[in-house]
Parts: C-alpha cells; structure tokens; sequence
C-alpha cells in the first residue's frame, strides 16, 4: 500500500462523538491509514509524539490497526500498541503512562458485526465534533506531517485488572458477568480470578460475530441469557456488557433490569456520602426520579447534552466527581480518570453495596417506580431535524410550557415528562416520556405527537441504533 497523497472520507462516517463505519461500504483500511495520519499531524502540531493504540474483538479491527499505526508513523508519531481489548484499556493506557499524548481505540461498539470505527482521546481530552471534522478536512487536503515514527507493543492488561481491584471491598458476592462475546471478556476472565466471591462468565471467548446475542445491554433483549443464568443461580445480581466494554447493563437478583439512570441513583447515594454536596450529572434522557434522587441526598443534578464526549467535557469543566446517561455509561471521576468504564462501574456497584449496607436488589427496589417509554428513535430527513427541535421549542416557549433546551426539547407537565431531541450520529429524531400513571404517559405521547403533526411528521416505526 502506497501512501496516498490525501483521502476524502464517506460522508457518513465522520460522526459527532467517533469515527464509524460499515466494512467495505463506508470504512476500510485506506480510511484508517489517513485517520492516523491527521491525528498525528494534528498532534505533531501540538506537541505531542506518542498515541496508544487498541482494537476490539471484530474481525476488521487487526487490518484497520495495521493501517492506522502505519499513518501514525508516517507522519512521525510513535505508536505504543496495546492489543485487543475494550475501550476503557484504552483510555487507561492513555491517562496512566506518562509518555503517551493520545490515545486511539478500533471499535464497533455496539453495532452490528460489519461495522467498525474509532473513539480517540487527544492530549487528555475527549476528542469529537469540530476535532473529527478538522481531521476530514486535513485529510482532505492532504495536509499532513511527514517524519518516521516507531511502533512499539506493551501488554497493559495486568495493570489494568490490579487498577480496576484498587479500593474494591472484601464483600463476598454471587454475580453473574456477561461479556457478549465482546472484547471486556479477557478482562473479565483475569479480574473474577483475583476477586471474593462466586463469579458466573457468560461468553467471555472473544467473537466479532456475536453468536450468543448481540452486545448491547440497552435492549432488554440482550440480557435474557444473564437473567437466565443470575435465576438458575440464584446470584445477587448480574452485570452485562457492550462490544468494548464501556457500556454497563445490569439486573437484580428478581430478574428486573437496572437501567443507566438507576444505576446513577445507586452510584450518586455511594459517592454523595463520601463527598456531600457534589454535583452529579446525567444526560436528558434520565428520568426525573434519578435528579429527585440526588437532589433529596444533597446533591445537586445537572442536566446535560447526550453523547459520551459531551458528558466527559462537562464534567471537567464542572469538577463533578459522578456522571451516566441513559444508555449505560457511566464515569466516575470520584477515586478514577473521569472516562467511562463499564468494567470499574460493576466494582463499584460491589462497593456500592458494601458501603451503604444494601443488597443490589433492595436498592432496586426503593427507587420510585415510575412509567416511561424506552428510546424512540425515528427516521427524518437530515436537513429537516435539528429544524424540527426548532419549531417545535419555538411553538412551547409561545405556549408558555415548562421546557428544558439543553439538548431538543425536555417538557414538564403534571403528568411527567416528554423529550424530543434530535440525533448527533443519525438521520433520526428521538422521543422518550414518563409519568407516574399509563392515562399520564398517554397523555404525554400525545403531546409528542401534536408537536409532530404541527412541523408535518408523524411517529413512525422506530428504527435500530
């Protein structure tokens, strides 16, 4: 492979928070090649010498890293290669080694087994919106660095495990662990063995075609096999995980799923007692119970923009030792790094536990039981939707509705609430409500509805992620 002397990207894959792909359509090894170029050259001209580098279990993921580190290298950056693992590894190399200035994983997530892509941390920081278009465009032009870097391997998976156990409590728990044959599976299986307690696996051998289940815990779906196992077992409760191991799903001991925002109320209690008065952020999806919550335990809720990289930037820019979103990642800033690791949130549901004196299932069951909808994302074109969320706010501020515009439209009635927002990632609006009765919820998706029909839509079948 020759080096080409620019490269211009599918339109689709350059997203807001990562670079993301279908194999051989959208994403292939000439697109990797110039990603690592403009991120080195973008580095380069900030100072920086040295990125890490990690892929998931997919089977591209090994030719799209030969690639990349090859463009990293020929714009004069070294490379220090850390194998297959999950993403949080990744971003462990990153902020641990003191010689590293960036940080680069190739990971699917949790899409379907042809897609692929990239999440990349830039001098510390997350790096996303303007920084992904500015690499397109470097690429574009060709303005890249040139040099000779070197590549060099590290295994850092025993590090990591002996970093994720740090202040992890002596609490002897049964809990089932379900990797989805996703890359936290080799984590998982090292982990478990230096652990108290009585450790189930599910599907920990990698496999990049997901051949149990696909590896995404925010579909209920997804967790039968762990609600079977956590049953037959009669386990404490049992943690799911997605493709690179930075999202979390969980179920209590009765089979009944832990969604993001209650694992946050769980988190929240946890940290809110070690450190009173913080504030704790989740996106707009959370339900209202979970800002209740905190606010009733002396903190103070922050209600933010949806998308990892945005949380993440929140977070610094506030000091804020806590955060989650709905669709299962969580970060702890409060005795970690502050990035989202769905490996270290499943310890701290155990320290969690241990702490507050309760089981899993008995915090589960004291959280106020409320109504909602899952996600509902629909398709609209892509120049009519941030458009909508315009209208739409346009015609509530009119109305003289309680409405929230940190990220679409989040309104409060008496019944509950109800949110539109448009996507970052995709040609889709998404709609999520609740209220404390179903009359309420009804009520509430017709209002959703209304708001539709005015702008000329209505709310179709919903599509996949």
């Amino acid at each position: 492979m020759t080096s080409p002397d620019n490269h211009n990207f599918h339109p689709t894959s350059l997203r807001e928070y990562d670079i993301r792909g279908i194999i051989g359509e959208t994403l292939g090894e000439d697109d990797a090649y110039a990603i690592g170029r403009s991120f080195a050259t973008m580095l380069a001209r900030e100072g920086g010498k040295k990125v890490a580098v990690g892929y998931d279990g997919r089977l591209s993921s090994p030719g799209l890293e030969e690639a990349l580190v090859r463009g990293l290298n020929e714009a004069g950056i070294d490379a220090l290669r850390i194998g297959m693992g999950p993403t949080p590894m990744l971003y462990y190399a990153e902020a641990s080694l003191d010689d590293v200035d960036g940080g680069i994983e190739i990971t699917g997530s949790h899409n379907p087994p042809d897609y692929n892509g990239f999440k990349m941390v830039f001098m510390g920081r997350p790096f996303f919106g303007k920084d992904i278009q500015k690499l397109g465009q470097l690429a574009a032009e060709g303005d890249w660095e040139s040099g000779v870097g070197h590549a060099a391997s590290k295994e850092i998976l025993d590090d990591y495990v002996a970093r994720l156990l740090e202040g992890l409590p002596d609490c002897p728990l049964r809990i089932g662990w379900d990797a989805g044959n996703g890359a936290a599976g080799p984590v998982i299986e090292r982990l478990v063995q230096m652990m108290p307690g009585e450790h189930h696996l599910l599907f920990v051998d990698v496999d990049g075609q997901f051949p149990n289940h696909h590896p995404d815990p925010t579909d209920e779906a997804t967790l039968d096999d762990l609600k079977r196992l956590v049953a037959e077992k009669q386990l404490d409760f049992g943690v799911a995980f997605d493709g690179d191991g930075d999202r979390i799903g969980a179920i209590d001991a009765m089979g009944n799923v832990i969604w993001g925002d209650q694992l946050l109320q769980v988190f929240a209690e946890d940290v809110l007692k070690e450190l009173p008065g913080s504030t704790i952020i989740a996106d707009v999806k959370a339900s209202q119970a979970l800002y209740d919550r905190v606010a009733a335990l002396g903190g103070k809720p922050l209600m933010w923009k949806t998308g990892h990289s945005l949380i993440k930037s929140k977070m610094k820019e506030t000091g804020c030792p806590l955060a989650g979103e709905m669709s299962g990642h969580v970060f702890f800033k409060h005795d970690y790094y502050g990035f989202d690791d769905a490996i270290y949130a499943a310890l701290r549901l155990i320290r969690a536990s241990a702490n507050l004196g309760k089981s899993v299932t008995q915090m589960r069951a004291e959280m106020a039981e409320m109504i909602n909808t899952p996600e509902m994302r629909f398709q609209v074109d892509e120049s009519r939707k941030f458009a909508v969320i315009d209208e739409v706010l346009e015609r509530l501020k009119a109305e003289g509705a309680d409405v929230n515009d940190t990220d679409g439209a989040r309104v409060n009635t008496e019944d509950g609430w109800w949110l539109l927002r448009a996507s970052n990632t995709q040609d889709v609006l998404v709609a999520r409500a609740e209220a404390s009765s179903e009359k309420g919820l009804d009520r509430l998706m017709a209002q959703i509805d209304d708001q539709l029909a005015k702008s000329g839509l209505k709310r179709g079948d919903s599509v996949g992620h």
